[in-house]
């Protein structure tokens, strides 16, 4: 369980226990996600109390909060690496765990002693992966840092562990009560965790908006010196309104270059959209061809990791049912691990050649399934609309259909699933 205040503490068994099935595998477990959305707490309090429950003696856990001014000093990675060498190289017969947080904090140095070689936290990490009785686990919040590195700068040798906002079933969990109340309150707050913690609307809400401006934005403009956090803000807006809509760089730039009344270059809007998603406060869904069986370089479509940061970033203005809820969708697809794409399928009709498209494609290894999201089908005209696409993919993968507006579950004459969304989403019947 994750603690948020006190005693309060959440199910994150999960991600705990993918820590746990990876101990001592010879690799760099690294954790990333959002800031706040429970890293520290999985590292530094979930697996920290299981390895205490498992007779590991409190002293061979070596735990440095890099975000905290007493270990200021180890954002130097020679500093950080001679300080953890000299306790594990005097204990050999003992091992030790090593538990670094916000990694992304670390700083790039020249080795004195070595010709001025510029070295890097990766350099160190490396290094002390080496140790037979060393196991290593650091936390990032920026995928600049981490992500996309983790292949190159670890040399294949690196396990991650990406952690989201709290799911509805974890968000559940804990807050109980009426499943539909309780999904009115994830699909308006998300599940960022401090949010169980907090009693009253107006301190969810300023929490929410306070984190996005305090925390996020000025993250992303310090981090890569931005110039234009004015922009940064409105690109954020535009993809909080557009949620579930097809666009791209080009498109959001002129929308901004109207409301703006000033040139917003296109390729400065890439930029920007590209350290949002290293921060990963937005997620990217790319549009497949489902019979060419390639991918399209845009539109893409462009989602929030948490409903409750999207929602305050408009001041809870523009509440759409329909687009939220195919944002949560996605957001759960990816929390369990699947590749997802938005398909897109050709329908030609007296040879005029139109593409229809299904929400969601999902992958798992060899398995595949597609799945749109529809709010409500209370009319033969919107069903029609939902079903067409899947009926022109020309192929035996299951078709789901994911609803609020029934009460229960089955299949339909063309042999589509239809399932409830709050049933999907704690996981009490299986899409595969």
């Amino acid at each position: 369980m994750a603690k948020v205040r006190g005693d309060i503490m959440i199910k994150r068994d999960y991600y705990l226990n993918r820590l746990i099935n990876n101990i001592w595998n010879g690799e760099i477990k690294v954790i990333t996600g959002i800031r706040r959305c429970g890293k520290s707490v999985l590292l530094f309090d979930l697996f920290n109390d299981y390895l205490l429950s498992q007779g590991v003696k409190e002293e061979n856990i070596i735990r440095l909060e890099l975000d905290q001014r007493k270990n200021y000093k180890f954002r130097n990675p020679i500093t950080l690496c001679d300080y953890v060498e000299n306790i594990v190289n005097n204990k050999k017969s003992e091992n030790f765990y090593l538990f670094i947080d916000e990694v992304q904090n670390t700083i790039k140095v020249k080795d004195k002693e070595n010709y001025d070689i510029e070295v890097t936290i990766y350099d160190m990490l490396n290094e002390l992966k080496a140790h037979k009785n060393l196991d290593v686990y650091v936390t990032g919040s920026n995928s600049k840092m981490l992500s996309k590195d983790i292949a190159t700068e670890f040399r294949g040798r690196a396990t991650q562990i990406h952690v989201y906002p709290l799911s509805f079933k974890e968000f559940y969990t804990y807050i109980g009560g009426e499943k539909r109340t309780a999904l009115d309150q994830y699909m308006l707050y998300g599940g960022m965790p401090r949010i169980v913690a907090l009693k009253d609307e107006k301190d969810k809400k300023n929490y929410l908006s306070n984190l996005f401006e305090e925390v996020y934005v000025k993250d992303i403009v310090e981090r890569n010196k931005l110039e234009r956090e004015d922009i940064l803000n409105a690109i954020l807006d535009y993809i909080a309104s557009q949620i579930g809509s097809l666009t791209n760089p080009t498109k959001i730039a002129n929308a901004l270059t109207s409301m703006r009344h000033e040139s917003i270059n296109n390729n400065l809007v890439s930029s920007y959209l590209t350290h949002t998603m290293d921060a990963f406060l937005i997620e990217t869904a790319k549009r497949f061809d489902i019979k060419g069986k390639s991918y399209f370089d845009y539109p893409n479509k462009y989602y929030y990791t948490d409903l409750g940061l999207r929602n305050a970033r408009l001041n809870y203005r523009q509440y759409d049912p329909g687009h939220i809820m195919e944002n949560i969708i996605y957001n759960e697809l990816l929390k369990r691990g699947y590749s997802v794409d938005v398909g897109v399928v050709e329908q030609r009709i007296k040879n005029i050649r139109t593409q229809r498209e299904i929400d969601f494609v999902v992958n798992d290894g060899d398995h595949r399934i597609y799945i749109q999201s529809a709010y409500q089908m209370d009319t033969e005209q919107k069903e029609e609309s939902e079903l067409q696409s899947l009926k022109l993919t020309g192929d035996f993968f299951k078709k789901v259909i994911i609803r609020m507006d029934i009460p229960h579950n089955f299949y339909d004459n063309n042999g589509f699933y239809h399932c409830n969304l709050i049933d999907f989403l704690l996981e009490e019947i299986s899409i595969l």
